[in-house]
């Protein structure tokens, strides 16, 4: 089993995807396929080849191509690019051309209509006859020229039974084409009176779409902008260092190990770390923050950062696709191509629309040729192109996707990563949302504040110097505040043996011969020592928000330490804000109660869950879900990884470096809690831009359609011309796509 990626070019509206997916599922070894109209991709997980693959939508009517490797995405974006305007340089020149031939069809049918002197003028000059004729060469070299995609793509698919948009443009447009011929050269093969020509609704039937197709173009064009903005960030080459020489190669060429040199005012071409030299890195692509960071030797570097000052020579730790910048990428492009809940229906629906709107066209015309006025052949076929004309499944197909593709590119530029466009609607749906507490809320940065001696014959840097040595080997950030205060007060810490990590607990050793234990109540509890007779001057620290630690020297009560975490700035008003969103909020904390408590009540949170341990956070999340619903859970994406799994989505909060892609739903790429509610508000956006698309889209066909078979015509002697029809069809689907643009402008 593995995914495949495939370019594909061809599909024009929602039934191309069904008919794509169909194609892909009938290939043996195919497993689940998944088809995307706004960026032209196919995802396939199953042991089929690439080439059969190919072959089948060749088959089927469609070109494809797999997706270029990781390390050629930024060359295979540029294929792509460039690709995408030779198209629109394309659909430009066949726009003017059938515009310039159009044209005086246009004028010598409708202006004969609207000015009697000029159908005065028409007569005596070239008769009814030579007009004719003269828009019959014309509408012929239109129908030839640029409308001959449509014939190409449309009369075989429909030969196959399998029609789809191009098929009813190309019935439309030959059916008044070839009903005018005949009208013209062979008058007598029709009834009395009912010798109309309709070559303007034809070729001005082809020019429209084509204006519509042109502009949709150049709109989603636009959709791809945040994945080429993260592309440009990477260089495609980078200086190799080998034996003191200097040789600029391609990133492919690099390998993990090898020494690359980066100048001042350069981009660092892939993860590594400084060798040589010192400098200031701007991080801001990763981070947020605005400040270069100092950058010496043994310091990480990022792909795509800039370097601001000084030359470095730096060893590559990470191949090109394997970079931060890749994976956040990766991240995107995964997100871009996936489809919501929503679109399983669209999907239903575009699949048997066209063959609706082709029975319900050939229904038209059957009551207008049986029932209606003279000449009832002639409007029979007028209305009869209209409903071929109108409904176009394009703006059904793009709805969502564009809207998907655009919002979480624009999330990506916001720092916030979805890692499948579903989790944009999961969010939206979320009624409460739960919160790890340290690293979360707080800094993640305690500090070391008391020290309380509980055994004759030590004093506090004796306590501290065996504190640090044995937290020394935790990565625990309370672990951290004991040893960055033993660094502070320069103390030589003794050898460390034996050392255990209790999970949820606390941490055990050998120091000095002595067995030593550090951890919460819950671990001197464990170890059978009774904590009761500090129990008030716990809870006199918990209350100002400071969490203890209890040390036991040979198994017994040696000391306490307290430790506190500051709130991050915002902290606060991302809560209030949560709030105001009409969320609940709750935190998830394995600190002590009263000093979870402390905290929850500074910030305002509804609900406090504490002293619990891994599984019970996952135990929490469960009993939040059964009390108020759909659960976001908010951590640092790996401490929090199984509550992160079991929430309905999870959201890791990162430092833009250390991203937790395997437990999280969305990635945080910036330590900043108001990136929750970015990201929430910008699902909500979203969701709403794809309500908007569905209800232009579905809306647009359940109105047009009856008024383009006749419906008005009885109350009202109203009917829609196949131009007006054409017209309204070309602007739904760049209507649908310049909405979904709106979200690149979406401000938080």
């Amino acid at each position: 089993m593995s995914k495949t990626m495939l370019n594909i070019s061809g599909m024009h509206c929602g039934s191309c995807v069904g008919k794509v997916e169909k194609a892909l599922l009938a290939v043996p070894g195919v497993q689940a396929a998944s088809v995307n109209l706004a960026t032209e991709q196919a995802q396939v997980e199953g042991s089929a080849a690439v080439a059969a693959l190919v072959a089948a939508l060749q088959g089927a009517g469609y070109k494809a191509t797999a997706l270029e490797p990781e390390a050629d995405k930024q060359a295979a974006q540029q294929d792509k690019t460039a690709q995408k305007q030779a198209e629109q340089a394309v659909l430009l020149r066949d726009l003017w051309l059938a515009a310039a031939l159009t044209l005086p069809v246009f004028i010598l049918e409708m202006g004969a209509h609207l000015i009697p002197a000029f159908h005065h003028w028409l007569m005596a000059t070239l008769g009814q006859s030579l007009n004719w004729q003269l828009q019959a060469v014309l509408t012929t070299l239109v129908l030839l020229g640029p409308g001959r995609r449509f014939m190409q793509t449309g009369i075989p698919l429909l030969l196959k039974g399998q029609p789809e948009m191009n098929s009813l443009v190309a019935l439309g447009t030959l059916s008044a084409w070839g009903f005018s011929l005949v009208a013209t050269f062979m008058p007598q093969l029709l009834p009395s009176g009912t010798a109309q020509v309709y070559f303007e609704a034809a070729a001005v039937i082809v020019t429209l779409i084509l204006l519509g197709r042109y502009l949709e173009a150049r709109a989603k064009g636009q959709t791809g902008a945040a994945i080429q903005q993260l592309l440009s960030l990477q260089p495609s080459t980078a200086t190799l260092l080998i034996d003191g020489n200097q040789h600029k190669v391609a990133l492919a060429q690099i390998k993990p190990g090898d020494l690359l040199l980066v100048r001042a005012g350069e981009r660092i071409a892939l993860d590594a770390k400084v060798e040589q030299g010192e400098s200031y890195i701007d991080e801001s692509m990763l981070s947020g923050e605005p400040l270069a960071k100092a950058k010496q030797r043994g310091d990480a570097v990022y792909a795509g950062t800039v370097n601001k000052q000084g030359v470095l020579q730096v060893r590559v730790s990470k191949a090109a696709g394997d970079t931060v910048l890749a994976q956040i990428i990766a991240l995107v492009q995964q997100a871009q191509s996936d489809k919501l809940p929503v679109q399983a229906l669209v999907d239903k629906v575009t699949a048997i629309f066209v063959p609706l709107v082709m029975l319900l066209a050939a229904g038209t015309f059957a009551v207008w040729w049986l029932w209606g006025p003279e000449p009832a052949l002639s409007l029979a076929l007028v209305n009869a192109v209209a409903v071929l004309i109108i409904a176009c499944p394009c703006a059904m197909g793009l709805a969502t996707p564009t809207s998907i593709m655009v919002g979480t590119g624009r999330a990506a530029q916001l720092g916030i990563l979805f890692r499948q466009g579903s989790a944009l609607q999961t969010l939206r749906d979320c009624k409460v949302i739960a919160l790890d507490k340290t690293g979360t809320l707080t800094e993640g940065k305690p500090q070391l504040t008391d020290t309380l001696i509980l055994q004759a014959g030590l004093n506090a840097q004796d306590i501290l110097a065996l504190a640090a040595a044995l937290e020394q080997q935790s990565e625990h950030p309370l672990a951290e505040a004991l040893v960055t205060a033993a660094a502070q007060q320069q103390l030589t810490l003794p050898q460390v043996s034996d050392f255990k990590v209790h999970s949820g607990m606390g941490v055990s050793g050998t120091v000095n011969g002595q067995q030593l234990a550090i951890g919460a109540d819950r671990f001197m509890q464990q170890l059978k020592l009774d904590v009761t007779a500090q129990a008030a001057q716990v809870e006199a620290l918990a209350k100002s928000g400071k969490t203890v630690l209890y040390l036991a020297l040979d198994n017994k009560l040696a000391a306490m330490l307290a430790v506190a975490d500051t709130l991050k700035p915002g902290s606060a008003d991302a809560i209030a804000a949560m709030h105001q969103l009409g969320l609940k909020v709750a935190m998830i904390s394995g600190d002590n109660r009263h000093t979870a408590e402390a905290i929850a009540k500074q910030l305002q949170i509804d609900t406090v869950v504490a002293e619990v341990l891994p599984q019970g956070k996952v135990d929490a999340v469960k009993q939040l879900r059964a009390e108020f619903g759909a659960v976001a859970f908010v951590g640092d994406g790996i401490n929090d990884a199984p509550a992160l799994a079991e929430a309905d989505i999870g959201l890791a909060v990162g430092n833009g470096t250390d991203i937790a892609i395997e437990a999280a739903d969305v990635v945080l790429m910036r330590a900043d809690i108001m990136g929750v509610v970015n990201a929430i508000a910008l699902s909500k956006a979203t969701l709403r831009n794809i309500r908007q698309n569905l209800f232009w889209a579905f809306g647009y066909n359940a109105l047009l359609l009856p008024v383009a078979a006749g419906a008005l015509y009885p109350a009202f002697g109203l009917l829609l011309s196949p131009m007006l029809a054409a017209g309204a069809m070309a602007l739904s689907s760049v209507f649908v796509v310049t909405n979904a643009l709106r979200l690149r402008r979406l401000a938080l």
